[in-house]
Formats: C-alpha cells, structure tokens, sequence
C-alpha cells in the first residue's frame, strides 16, 4: 500500500500501479462474481467488470425492467444473466448490490445460498451495521467484503469509459478465508476504482449516510433553495437567481474545485469574490455546524437507519417519493434549471 500524506494526516491507499488489472485478474479468476440487483450501482460496476475481464453474472427478477435493461446492457438469459436464485446457486462472490431495503426483503432468499467459503460483497455498509433492525447476519464460514465507490453507478460507468476512475472505499467483515482483504482489493480494482481507501463497515455507512444527507444532496439542495428564494424575493428573475445559484457554481467554479483545490478556485475569481467567499465562510460553517452534529448523532445511534427502513419498504414507497421528486423537479428553481440548459452551448 502506498503511504500519502493528507495534510499531516498519513493513510495507506492501494493504486493500480501496486495493484494492477493483471493482479485483480489472477485473484478472482476462479470466481463466479454473482451481480445481485442491476439499479443504481449493478450496471457500471457489472459492465466494469465484464470489460475488465472478469466472470461476470447478472441475477434479476424476471420480468422487470431491471432485466431488460441487463439485457439491452448485452447480458445473456442462460448465459451470464439469470433469475435471482439460479445466480446464488452458480455465484462465489455475491454482489449485494439491492437498494437497502431490498437487500432485507431478500435476505432470507439470499442466507440459503451463502454455503462454506462463498464471499458476500456490499457496495454499502448499512445491512450489516445496523443488522438488528434489518436482520442481515451472514454465517460465519463465509468472507464479508465491501468497496463502495464514491459516486453513483452511472459516474462509475462513465469515468471507466474514459479512461479514468472513481474512488472507492473498502473493508473486510469476515475473514473466513484469509485472503478477504486481497479479494475486496481485486474487486474494487475490478469495478474501476481510481485508488482505494480502508475502511471498516460501521465508518463506511456513517460517513455514507452522513454526506448524503449533508453536503452531497440534503445540504446543497437546501443551500441552494434558501439562496434562490432570497434572490427572488428582492427581485431578481428565475434566470438570474438559477445562474447566480447553481448554474455558476456547477459548471464554472466546482471544475476549478476539482482541479486544484477551493484555494486555487478562490484565487481564480475576482479579489471581491475572494474578499467575500474568504469573511462569510466562517458564518456558514459555525451556522450548519451544530446541524451537522445532529444529523452525525442521529446515523450513529441508528435512528436515520430505522426512519429509512421504515419508510422505505411500505407499499407505497415509490408512489411517495415519486411525488417528493415531482414536486422538486416542478419547483420554479428547477424548471428555470431545465430552461438554463436548454439554453447552454450544444457540442
């Protein structure tokens, strides 16, 4: 493992130069790696592997839409794509890859195939830390591995196609084997990781949960909505407010952040942005600190996890959140979104 220094702070990550393709190969070229569920992560780390030169096979419910989209994906029925069941039977290393409550829902389906020196893989650590509420306790005689990407499926696919890499996190459960760590290293090599950082599962989905709910979705969105009110409020038009709001931020200055750095971004701007950016910093930090706090006490002690299982396997799931989603997507800021790239430059 390669030792970087972050910032004073020294961790050990594992490269594709100390741990190439070839390697990953020959460490899983006697496994069967068994795809359980083909939504948000299933395809790109499916196809990653598959272009990668690994045993790949898809498991699905037939019919839905997840099948066809395998299908369309040039999966094969009896080839490399199979009904869930037959997938556990062939599958060594099965990628429980299922929305988390899914992943509960079938479980008792799954337990019955995870037999003696099998490998069960998550890309999310929240079935096996939190396994009293979903009740996801693997035997003990298998290895319990994780990578989990930082990003959604779709930018994992992407960044492999060119030529790049999306950083993932890994971690080892159960070691039954003794080549556990080596396995999640070769599979997150498989999947396209840029490097790998180690973690343990309780961290992996304290953190996960924690930057979905901040910074990565729940904050941002918020951020954005109380700029854009305020800008509306005083005057200014949907196109002015979006442009100010989100559209300067995601396609001028978040590029420039991921370049160089926020003080490279900061030193590319006007000395007035900067003068500003540089005094209200301080304000927004110690404004969002203690909501920050809260929501980190509120994954720990479990009880985002019993919100989300709750809410997420009634019946009526996706009718709600579809509902949730409309009402964002019909929102004046995001129908301003809509007409703002409407209006962007085609290629």
């Amino acid at each position: 493992m390669a030792k970087i220094n972050f910032g004073g702070v020294v961790e050990e990550v594992v490269t594709r130069e100390e741990f190439p393709l070839a390697k990953a190969r020959e460490v899983l070229k006697n496994e069967t790696i068994a795809v359980i569920g083909y939504g948000v992560q299933g395809p790109g780390q499916s196809l990653n592997m598959r272009d990668n030169g690994f045993n790949v096979i898809v498991g699905q419910r037939k019919p839905s839409k997840s099948w066809d989209h395998a299908v369309q994906d040039g999966f094969k029925e009896g080839e490399n794509l199979f009904e869930i069941e037959e997938a556990l039977r062939r599958g060594t290393i099965i990628c429980y890859l299922l929305s988390d409550a899914g992943q509960i829902a079938l479980w008792p389906t799954v337990s019955k195939h995870l037999t003696e020196g099998k490998t069960l893989y998550f890309s999310h650590g929240f079935g096996i830390t939190y396994k009293e509420q979903t009740g996801i306790i693997p035997p003990k005689n298998i290895d319990v591995i994780l990578v989990a990407p930082k990003g959604s499926g779709t930018s994992l696919r992407r960044l492999f196609l060119d030529g790049q890499g999306l950083n993932s996190s890994f971690a080892v459960f159960q070691n039954a084997s003794g080549k556990a760590r080596e396995k999640a290293v070769a599979m997150g090599i498989g999947v396209g990781s840029g490097y790998l950082f180690e973690t343990d599962f309780k961290k992996e989905v304290y953190s996960d949960l924690t930057g979905e709910r901040g910074t990565l979705m729940g904050a941002i969105q918020g951020i954005f909505e109380a700029q854009y009110n305020i800008l509306r409020k005083r005057g200014h038009t949907p196109s002015e407010a979006f442009n100010e709001t989100v559209e300067e931020l995601t396609q001028s200055l978040m590029p420039l952040v991921a370049e160089n750095g926020m003080d490279w971004m900061y030193a590319n701007c006007s000395t007035t942005a900067q003068r500003g950016a540089l005094d209200w910093r301080h304000k927004f930090r110690d404004a969002v600190a203690p909501v920050f706090e809260e929501l980190y006490e509120s994954v720990a002690t479990g009880k985002e996890a019993e919100r989300t299982i709750k809410l997420n396997s009634q019946p009526d799931y996706r009718v709600k959140l579809d509902q949730e989603l409309k009402e964002l997507r019909e929102s004046e800021m995001w129908q301003a979104g809509l007409k703002v790239r409407e209006l962007r430059p085609k290629k």
